[in-house]
């Protein structure tokens, strides 16, 4: 009686948070592959995951661009660009911002990697990255960095914005076993 009510009240549960966007799917995990996408960046060029297969590739979710600390990530990002190249990783930063914010906001900082546009939010959720508060969607700052086979190899849920591309650096150099 009791498991049958515990089940009840679980399924209740799931579908009154469901339509808040709270409903739990399976989440990625490490050794996953990778979701397939393909968005434009801020140029309005298609890009693709298969296009970075044979390289490490940083993606990163964030939530609006020109905002205190999606810039602060971005610049860092920016600022850390030769140090990422080296250990041969791309970066792609993801929002659902649209193709022409993409474009003001990598002008303004001179952002040198893609910002890919995903306003409906289809690639944010399938990472699992979305918040979804019924009349506000945006991305959640969330990283995965994706082997050069197109497997998850490390993710991020929860990301300091002023520490996250130390971490993001130091983890490459151990999946990479440069260590």
């Amino acid at each position: 009686m009791r498991r049958h009510a515990l089940s009840l009240l679980a399924g209740l549960l799931g579908t009154l948070v469901a339509p808040l966007g709270l409903a739990a799917e399976t989440p990625l995990t490490v050794g996953d592959a990778a979701p397939a996408f393909t968005l434009p960046d801020q140029q309005g060029e298609s890009r693709s995951l298969a296009d970075y297969h044979g390289q490490w590739l940083v993606l990163y979710f964030y939530p609006k661009d020109d905002t205190p600390g999606c810039t602060t990530e971005a610049c860092s990002f920016r600022d850390n660009i030769n140090r990422l190249i080296a250990q041969d990783a791309a970066v792609l930063g993801v929002s659902m911002d649209s193709v022409a914010s993409h474009a003001e906001f990598a002008r303004e900082y001179e952002l040198p990697f893609p910002l890919l546009a995903d306003p409906e939010g289809e690639v944010v959720e399938r990472y699992g990255a979305l918040s979804d508060f019924l009349v506000v969607k945006f991305a959640k700052r969330q990283t995965f960095i994706i082997d050069p086979v197109g497997n998850i190899a490390k993710i991020y849920r929860k990301v300091n914005p002023e520490e996250h591309v130390r971490d993001v650096l130091d983890d490459l150099k151990v999946l990479r076993g440069d260590t």
